[in-house]
């Protein structure tokens, strides 16, 4: 993506070899890896298990486009894990959070989508629009090419603004609400209390559907976000993290609307439906997932690495403490972020307190002293590979940054 190119300083680091929490460069230099693929390799690199499923199926047949017992051990574990008793599989969280869209606006009958200003759903199209300064949907900053103007197709309201919700439904030509459960591309932006259940509330009274993406929230716990704090949601994406580093991704449906579903799916008239792709649900990422949920993201998992990122996140608020600066630090799960401000309530404000330069200079720092930070994020993933020592680390590095600053 065009966006990996933002890495901090004129030369990109080249990886020779990653494992676990760390990773090594072709100088043979080891870093910590506090980014861990953006989520993709929130697991942990070089998994044993996942490679030898991977190697073991590859000599049985990479794709067949037919089912086998990975396939129904995968989604009863994903009914398990999220709740939702149906589920299909997709290549990525961008091609899921596409075909959910289709199938949103074919069951209701309504052309628009409501999405959460700066919000993160891959590259889906319907997403690339933010709210500009009079309030009106523009295309969001740098997306290139957009095939229509996005006021055609979406309706964008901010993070934790229940009324501009409940105005934009009222339209009556939303076909589904598509949010994470707190933001995370911009900065991790926490729902406020009551706010998802009032979200809950209104899609149903408009008769609209909610499609809860789990993509980077299932850092919550085994079953995301939505799956902790009791969100009952129609549809829900995972993506990136459950094949282990390897392409997969899936979304999950209720009873009512898989039954909504069976006549058009398997009408005569079917072709591709603009629904998945030959290599979807291949027999490959089908081994990867199986191998990925049955040894990892399970609640040890999570006990082991969410209190990481809460040493991590205390770390980093004692020296914004010790320094006085108006900077914040949020965790959501083993995930863990700072900012240059006051926490904001929602994408506008996020975005508005950026500061490249700032970025810039920390990641730099920090890569520098062997610390890799998530682009253009001060972002820190927390795995079951981690360590305190790792924590104590960052801290440490942290605090030479911020006195080098306010020196």
């Amino acid at each position: 993506m065009p966006w990996m190119t933002r890495w901090p300083g004129a030369f990109p680091l080249f990886c020779s070899e990653a494992r676990g929490a760390h990773f090594t460069d072709v100088d043979g230099i080891e870093y910590l890896d506090l980014c861990l693929g953006d989520t993709g390799a929130m697991v942990g690199h070089g998994l044993t298990q996942v490679a030898e499923a991977l190697h073991a199926q590859a000599l049985r047949g990479i794709t067949t486009m037919l089912p086998n017992d990975d396939a129904a051990w995968v989604g009863a574990e994903l009914s398990r894990r999220f709740g939702l008793p149906v589920w299909q599989m997709a290549m990525t969280a961008t091609d899921a959070n596409r075909f959910v869209l289709r199938f949103a606006r074919h069951l209701t009958g309504r052309p628009k989508v409501a999405v959460m200003d700066w919000c993160y759903h891959g590259t889906v199209d319907e997403t690339f629009a933010i709210l500009g300064d009079d309030a009106t949907v523009i295309p969001r900053p740098g997306s290139l090419g957009p095939q229509v103007d996005p006021v055609l197709t979406t309706r964008v309201v901010q993070f934790n603004d229940i009324d501009a919700l409940d105005a934009a439904l009222g339209h009556g030509d939303v076909a589904c609400v598509l949010m994470e459960p707190a933001l995370t591309n911009i900065g991790i932006v926490l729902p406020e209390p009551g706010y998802l259940q009032a979200v809950r509330e209104l899609t149903r009274e408009h008769g609209v559907l909610l499609v809860v993406d789990e993509t980077h929230t299932i850092c919550v716990g085994p079953g995301g976000a939505a799956r902790a704090w009791g969100i009952d949601a129609d549809f829900v994406v995972v993506g990136k993290t459950i094949g282990g580093g390897m392409p997969a991704a899936a979304y999950g449906m209720t009873v009512a609307i898989a039954e909504r579903l069976q006549r058009p799916l398997f009408s005569e008239a079917i072709d591709t439906s603009g629904v998945g792709g030959t290599l979807t649900g291949n027999a490959l990422a089908l081994a990867a997932v199986r191998a990925t949920l049955s040894t990892c993201l399970r609640d040890e998992d999570f006990d082991h690495a969410i209190p990481l990122a809460t040493a991590w996140t205390d770390g980093v608020a004692k020296v914004i403490a010790d320094a006085g600066l108006a900077w914040h630090v949020q965790q959501l799960g083993c995930r863990a972020e700072y900012w240059f401000c006051p926490p904001p309530s929602n994408g506008a404000q996020a975005a508005a307190a950026a500061d490249h330069e700032l970025d810039m200079f920390m990641h730099l720092w920090a890569v520098n002293r062997g610390i890799l930070l998530t682009p253009f994020h001060n972002m820190a993933l927390l795995s079951p590979h981690h360590t305190p020592a790792d924590v104590d680390l960052h801290t440490l590095v942290f605090r030479e940054a911020v006195a080098a600053l306010v020196a």
